[in-house]
């Protein structure tokens, strides 16, 4: 295969099977200051006219005594900033966005952004009183309802802010179940597995468990008999995905569950994974005490670039009394809130992320039960026509049985680094030439040069085969050119960043008066940013003398 690319007709006119030529694409890029350092003392982006009556007198100490230091700029200033800033983003609206892996990025219609940004919505305050609220409170009562029936839990609390704090707050409640039958401090250990969501290891230790993690079989499923070697009086927990993040279903889960009830331990089901089985297995009847749901992953609210996300836990009867609260309750016409009778408490502040339970109960009802199963049956089709199609590429494998997956695959270049050298972070890099995302996997790297993708229901079988195209032909230039892959990148608005601060937390800077304060102000940021574009334009003129006349080959179109 030529790294040149290929020339030929639209997607959407190919025959079934044929290669798609590779778009040609450039990222924006420039060279923006940040929104501080375009701040001058004076300018205004609206004038507001003063009061007609005497402001309102705030009780001592709670008055500013200096104001805020916000950025002064003109209206003209801010749109250009951001628009600049936009053009130089990719995400779900932009590209194919199957290469983000575990986490589910699928196509949020915009009618629901319109819904959120209603006045009735948006406008409303989270202290208001109960009866001015009735809408909202609906909305979250009959989302409820619709989870418990995907799920066949007894209830769900939707207050958790993501899928994190809902992992969080099922470790919560697993901890207050035991503690009320005297085992809190006997039982100990949560068990998870080496392909189940890192956070549930991550926040089974911050609160305070031993984690034990199973490893995979010969045929990629958590080994059975580790688990029963595992279980016992100190378990408090098994907390797993299912499928896994390899897109590995376990078909023996209620084995896995039955095992931890027989040592009086609790089974907690991560379905951060959920977009293949909605419709099809239950949490409750694989005899799970516990799950949750991703609601900015299964139910089509965005990430958001990394938030505001939402999370929903689900219990069975017996843990409903220690429900994270306030929860709400229907009384004849009129809904309420309650605090379950032992809650764990608050997991994050008043009821919930509402705009993204709003977004999540509009999708539910446009699809109606049949087409929530649709949603899955199509995620699943359209992720093993991905895996056929990425299996013809060279160089790339499947590791453990070749069974058909759920919803996604960790895949492995480890045929083609061991060819070329070149590693699966620099092929995504190159790949992010083409308009595309690119996600390896967690770590550690179980899994040789892994890459995840997760193609989900939204998109269609032109997008899977461009992107497929875009993967063969990078690992065609890793093998042509090895050297001019680890280059990369080309055409997108950053390049490669030093890591040496990344690894330093005295450098971390995460807000722009700690900037100021560790790296000498304002003028020092200036200063800085001409050094880095120097070294942008730098590397430009070398790519331009290395590369020249390759504009083609560099655009693969």
């Amino acid at each position: 295969m030529s790294s040149h690319g290929t020339t030929g007709e639209p997607f959407a006119t190919l025959p079934i099977g044929a290669r798609p030529a590779l778009r040609r694409f450039h990222q924006a890029r420039w060279d923006e200051e940040i929104v501080f350092e375009l701040s001058r003392p004076g300018r205004r982006g609206v004038g507001v006219p003063a009061p007609d009556a005497p402001l309102v007198e705030l009780p001592e100490g709670v008055a500013r005594r200096t104001p805020p230091a916000l950025p002064e700029l003109s209206q003209n200033q801010v749109v250009r900033h951001y628009l600049r800033l936009s053009q130089e983003t990719l995400g779900a609206d932009l590209n194919i966005d199957v290469g983000q892996g575990t986490c589910t990025m699928k196509y949020s219609p915009k009618v629901n952004d319109a819904l959120v940004r209603d006045p009735r919505v948006a406008g409303l305050h989270p202290l208001q009183p109960e009866d001015t609220v009735q809408g909202v409170l609906e909305i979250y009562w009959r989302l409820e309802q619709i989870l418990k029936e995907i799920s066949g839990m007894a209830r769900v609390s939707l207050q958790p802010g993501a899928g994190s704090a809902a992992i969080y707050a099922n470790i919560a409640m697993i901890r207050a179940y035991h503690a009320s039958r005297g085992e809190g401090d006997q039982r100990d250990q949560v068990i998870t597995t080496m392909f189940s969501h890192p956070s549930n290891a991550a926040c089974a230790k911050v609160a305070g468990y031993e984690v034990v993690t199973l490893m995979p079989d010969a045929e990629g499923c958590p080994d059975i008999e580790a688990l029963r070697a595992a279980v016992g009086p100190r378990t408090a927990a098994l907390l797993i995905t299912n499928p896994e993040d390899t897109g590995i279903f376990n078909p023996r889960i209620r084995e896995f569950v039955d095992l931890v009830h027989e040592a009086g331990g609790l089974a907690c089901y991560d379905q951060a994974n959920a977009n293949g089985i909605l419709g099809i297995t239950r949490a409750r009847d694989a005899g799970f005490d516990l799950c949750h749901f991703n609601l900015h992953k299964t139910f089509s609210t965005p990430h958001a670039c990394g938030g505001p996300a939402a999370g929903a836990c689900g219990v069975a009867e017996a843990l409903v009394p220690f429900l994270p609260g306030p929860v709400v309750d229907r009384d004849g016409g009129s809904y309420t809130l309650t605090a379950p009778e032992r809650s764990v408490g608050k997991i994050r502040p008043f009821l919930g992320v509402t705009p993204n339970v709003v977004r999540a109960y509009a999708w539910v009802m446009a699809l109606g039960a049949e087409g929530l199963r649709e949603v899955a049956e199509t995620a699943v089709l359209n992720n093993n026509y991905l895996m056929s199609k990425v299996l013809r590429i060279p160089g790339a494998s499947v590791p453990w049985a070749q069974r058909r997956r759920v919803e996604q695959v960790r895949y492995s270049w480890q045929e083609l680094t061991a060819e070329t050298g070149v590693h699966s972070e620099e092929i995504g890099v190159r790949a992010a030439d083409f308009g595309v995302h690119y996600w390896t996997s967690h770590h550690p790297y179980v899994v040789p040069e892994p890459f995840t993708l997760e193609p989900t229901e939204s998109y269609s079988r032109e997008d899977l085969d461009e992107y497929t195209a875009i993967l063969a032909h990078v690992a065609a230039e890793a093998r042509e050119d090895p050297d001019f892959v680890r280059g990369a990148p080309y055409r997108q608005s950053v390049h490669r960043i030093d890591p040496g601060p990344l690894d330093d937390p005295a450098q971390w800077s995460p807000s722009w008066r700690a900037y100021r304060r560790k790296h000498g102000g304002t003028q020092g940021a200036r200063d800085e940013g001409k050094h880095e574009g120097k070294q942008g334009e730098a590397h430009e003129g070398m790519h331009d003398r290395t590369h020249g006349g390759n504009h083609d080959r560099t655009h693969g179109g």
